[in-house]
C-alpha cells in the first residue's frame, strides 16, 4: 500500500514545495514594489507638483536650514535703514547758498545799465536753481521793500525746514510742507516766490548709513533661534498635487524620500520577512491535514492571500485615506466562511504585517486590520443569514473606528476633519468587506466544490424543487428523511461536526427513491402487493441498490453541491442487502456459488464524520421503527449494537470518528428517538357522550402517533430497503 501511494505523496510534496517557493517569491515582489517604484518617480524640485502623498514613516525632529534662513531674512528685512543724526552744517550751508542766490538776484535787480531782457538772462544763469521766465519777471517786478520782505521770509522758512530731520525719502514731503511755514501776511504772489526760492535749497540733512544698517541687520539675523521641524509617524509631509517648496524638499530629504536609488537593505529586509511568513504558514499547513491534502483549496487560499496582498501594496503606499478604505477584512471573512475560523486567524496576521510593511503608521494600520478582522471572524461565524454579513460589516467598521480613535486622539495636533474622514473610511471599508465576502464565498465555493451556510440554508427550504419531488412521489421517504435529519443534526452538534451540512445531506440522501418509490416499503400502501415478492433476489437487490446512482443523477440534474452528493453516495457505503443475499443463498442449491458482490452497494464508504453520522442514523432510525424497543434500555442496546456492527464491518474506517464520538452519537440517538417513539396513554372508551364529541376524540386518537405496541414489522424483500436495518 505504501508503494502505491508514495508517487502521489511525492507529487504532493513537489506541488507544496513549488507553491511555497512561488508564493514566497510573489510576496517578496509585492513587498519591494513601493521601494522599486521610487526609482521611476519624477525629479522633485521647488515649483514642481508633488506626484503623491508623502508621509513620515517614523518620528523625526531636525533643524530646518530653509525655514531658519527664511526667519533670518524676515528679521533682517524688518530692520529699518540706519541714518546719521541731523547735520546742522548742511542747514547752515544751504542757508548761505540761499543768501548768495538772493544777493545775486538783488544785484541783478539793481543793475541800472541792463534792460529787462538782459536781467532775465542774468537770472537764468543762477547755478543752484533755475527760475522760469514768469517767476523771474515776478521777482524783477517787485518793489525793493517787498523784495526785502521776500528775502527775509525765504531765509526764515528755510531755517525752519532744515531744523527738522530730512532723509532721502523725506525731501519731497519737506518741500510740500514749505507753504505751510510761510507767513500768512504775504500775498499769494510773494508766497509763490518764497516757495520757489526755499524748495530749491531743501536737501537731506540725515544720510543713509549703510555700514550701520548692515551691522544692525546682521545682529537681527544672529538673534533668530534656529527653527526645529518635527514630524510624528504617519504625519503627511507633502500632499499630492501641492506645489513643492524648498522646505518641503528639505523634509523629504530628511526622510530619504528624494533618494531614487534602490537600496540592497530594502531587498534583504523584505526577503527576510517573506521567508519568515512563508515558514510560519508552511508549519501551520503541514499540521492542517485537510488543506494539505486538498490541494485545490490550498491553491485557492494562496491565490486569495496574494490577491489581497497585491491589491494593498499597489494602492495603499503614498496615500492617507486609502489604507483605511482598503477592505482587507474581506479576506479574513471569506477564509472564515470557506476554510474555518482557525485558518482565518492564522493567516490574517501575516497578511496584515506584509500589507503594512514599510508604510507610515504601520503599527496603527496593522492593529486596524488585525483587530477589525478578528472581530469580523468571530461575529460572522457560520454566516447562515444574509443579515449576519450586515452585522459583521458594522462590527468591523466600529472596531476599526475604535482603533483610529485610540491612536489619533492622544496626538496633540488632532484634526477633527481628518478624524471624521478616517471614521467614514472605516465604515465604508467594513460594509465593503461584508459585501465582497458575500460575493467571493459564493463563487469560490462553487469552484472548490464546497458548500456554504447560505447555500445549505437555501437547500434546506421545503419548497426546493427536489424536496417537493420527493414529497409528491415518495412521501414516506420524505418523512423518513426528515426524521433522520433531526437525528444527525443533534448528534453532529454533540461531536462538533457540521450540523447544518449533515442535516441538509440527510434531507437529500434518499432522493433516488423518488424515481421508483413503490420498491421501498415506507412508500407502499398497507395491504398492497409488494413488487419484490415476484422478483429474483439479485434483481430485487439491484432495484434497491440503484436508488443511489439514481439519486446522484437527480442531484447533478438539480445542481446539488458535490458535498451533498457525497451523502447520497456514501450513506450505505459498501454494505450488502442482507435480506436479498440470504434469500438468494436459500434458493441456490450451492450457496457458495452466490456472488455477494451482486448484492453490495457501490460505495464508497463514508469519508467524513458527517456522512458517517448519516449512515448510523439511517440504520438506527429504520431499525428502531422496525423492532419497536419497549423501553429506553432496549433502545440504547439496539443503537449500540448497530454502531458496533458498522464499526466491526470497517464502514467507519475512512472517517476520524473516535470511540468517544461514537458514545456521544449513541447517547444523542437514544435521546432523540426516545422522544419520537415514546409510549402513548391508552384512552378508555367513553360512554354517554354526544356522538359528535366521541367522533372528535376518535379522530384525534387516529391522528396521534402509534402506542408502545405498534403492529409487527413488515416482512419480505422490501424490508431490505435503505430504510431498514438489514444491510450489513
Amino acid at each position: 500500500m505504501s508503494a502505491q501511494f508514495s508517487p502521489l505523496s511525492l507529487r504532493r510534496k513537489v506541488f507544496l514545495l513549488t507553491l511555497v517557493i512561488t508564493t514566497g517569491g510573489l510576496a517578496l515582489i509585492a513587498l519591494i514594489y513601493p521601494f522599486a517604484v521610487s526609482i521611476t518617480r519624477p525629479t522633485l524640485s521647488p515649483g514642481n507638483v508633488s506626484p503623491q502623498d508623502y508621509r513620515a514613516s517614523y518620528v523625526l525632529s531636525y533643524q530646518s536650514e530653509v525655514l531658519t534662513e527664511g526667519e533670518r531674512e524676515q528679521a533682517a528685512s524688518a530692520v529699518e535703514r540706519v541714518y546719521t543724526p541731523t547735520d546742522t552744517d548742511i542747514a547752515r550751508g544751504q542757508r548761505e547758498r540761499l543768501r548768495s542766490a538772493l544777493a545775486f538776484i538783488t544785484s541783478v535787480r539793481a543793475d541800472a545799465y541792463a534792460n529787462a531782457e538782459q536781467k532775465l538772462a542774468d537770472l537764468s544763469a543762477l547755478e543752484d536753481f533755475s527760475l522760469d521766465r514768469e517767476m523771474a519777471e515776478n521777482i524783477l517786478s517787485l518793489s525793493n521793500p517787498r523784495w526785502q520782505t521776500v528775502q527775509q521770509e525765504a531765509i526764515v522758512v528755510l531755517e525752519q525746514v532744515m531744523r527738522t530731520t530730512i532723509r532721502d525719502d523725506q525731501v519731497d514731503q519737506a518741500r510740500r510742507n514749505v507753504p505751510a511755514l510761510i507767513s500768512l501776511t504775504l500775498p499769494e504772489d510773494q508766497v509763490a516766490i518764497v516757495k520757489e526760492l526755499v524748495t530749491a535749497f531743501v536737501v537731506p540733512n540725515s544720510t543713509y548709513d549703510e555700514a550701520f544698517t548692515q551691522e544692525a541687520r546682521e545682529q537681527a539675523r544672529l538673534s533668530v533661534i534656529p527653527v526645529v521641524r518635527s514630524f510624528v509617524a504617519g504625519e503627511t509631509i507633502v500632499s499630492r498635487g501641492v506645489v513643492l517648496t524648498a522646505a518641503d524638499l528639505e523634509a523629504l530629504e530628511q526622510f530619504g524620500l528624494t533618494d531614487t536609488t534602490f537600496k540592497w537593505q530594502d531587498l534583504v529586509s523584505s526577503a527576510i520577512l517573506s521567508i519568515l511568513v512563508m515558514t510560519f504558514l508552511s508549519i501551520y499547513f503541514s499540521r492542517n491535514l485537510i488543506l494539505e491534502t486538498r490541494l485545490r483549496r490550498l491553491a485557492i487560499l494562496t491565490l486569495l492571500f496574494l490577491l489581497f496582498l497585491y491589491g494593498a501594496r499597489l494602492t495603499i503606499p503614498g496615500h492617507t485615506v486609502i489604507p483605511y478604505l482598503y477592505p482587507l477584512t474581506a479576506y479574513s471573512l471569506t477564509v472564515t466562511v470557506l476554510f474555518g475560523v482557525e485558518t482565518a486567524l492564522v493567516t490574517t496576521l501575516p497578511l496584515a504585517i506584509m500589507v503594512t510593511y514599510g508604510l507610515p503608521y504601520s503599527l496603527e494600520l496593522t492593529l486596524y486590520y488585525v483587530l477589525s478582522s478578528l472581530v469580523g471572524i468571530f461575529i460572522i461565524g457560520r454566516a447562515q443569514r444574509i443579515t449576519s454579513f450586515f452585522w459583521t460589516g458594522l462590527a468591523v467598521a466600529l472596531s476599526g473606528t475604535a482603533v483610529i480613535f485610540a491612536y489619533r486622539l492622544p496626538q496633540p495636533a488632532i484634526d477633527s476633519t481628518g478624524l471624521a474622514t478616517l471614521t467614514a473610511a472605516a465604515f465604508i471599508s467594513g460594509i465593503a468587506s461584508a459585501g465582497i465576502t458575500l460575493l467571493l464565498q459564493f463563487f469560490l465555493a462553487q469552484l472548490m466544490g464546497m458548500t456554504t451556510a447560505l447555500q445549505l440554508m437555501e437547500l434546506s427550504r421545503p419548497d426546493h424543487p427536489l424536496l417537493q419531488l420527493l414529497l409528491r412521489n415518495a412521501p414516506g421517504t420524505y418523512q423518513h428523511s426528515l426524521q433522520v435529519a433531526n437525528l444527525v443534526e443533534q448528534a453532529a452538534e454533540r461531536i462538533g461536526a457540521d450540523a447544518l451540512l449533515t442535516r441538509v445531506g440527510a434531507l437529500y440522501h434518499d432522493i433516488g427513491k423518488a424515481i421508483e418509490p413503490v420498491f421501498f416499503i415506507e412508500n407502499q400502501v398497507p395491504g398492497a402487493v409488494n413488487p419484490h415478492d415476484e422478483l429474483d433476489p439479485a434483481v430485487s437487490a439491484a432495484m434497491i441498490i440503484r436508488h443511489v446512482p439514481q439519486g446522484l443523477d437527480l442531484a447533478r440534474k438539480y445542481r446539488l453541491p458535490k458535498r451533498i452528493q457525497d451523502f447520497i453516495a456514501e450513506h450505505h457505503g459498501s454494505m450488502i442487502t442482507h435480506y436479498q443475499y440470504t434469500k438468494a443463498k436459500e434458493k441456490s442449491d450451492d450457496s457458495s456459488q452466490v456472488n455477494p458482490e451482486e448484492f453490495r452497494y457501490h460505495g464508497p464508504r463514508p469519508q467524513s464524520r458527517e456522512t458517517a453520522l448519516l449512515m448510523l442514523a439511517d440504520g438506527c432510525e429504520a431499525r428502531v421503527r422496525a423492532e419497536h424497543p419497549k423501553d429506553e434500555n432496549e433502545l440504547r442496546i439496539l443503537i449500540k449494537n448497530l454502531i458496533d456492527n458498522r464499526l466491526a464491518m470497517g464502514a467507519l474506517n475512512d472517517t476520524d470518528l473516535t470511540l468517544q464520538d461514537l458514545d456521544e452519537i449513541a447517547d444523542s440517538f437514544t435521546a432523540t428517538l426516545r422522544g419520537v417513539y415514546h409510549p402513548r396513554i391508552q384512552y378508555p372508551k367513553l360512554e354517554g357522550l354526544p356522538s359528535t364529541v366521541e367522533n372528535t376524540i376518535q379522530e384525534n386518537e387516529a391522528n396521534s402517533p402509534p402506542a408502545i405496541e405498534p403492529p409487527p414489522a413488515p416482512t419480505g424483500p422490501a424490508a431490505d430497503s435503505p430504510s431498514s436495518s438489514n444491510s450489513i
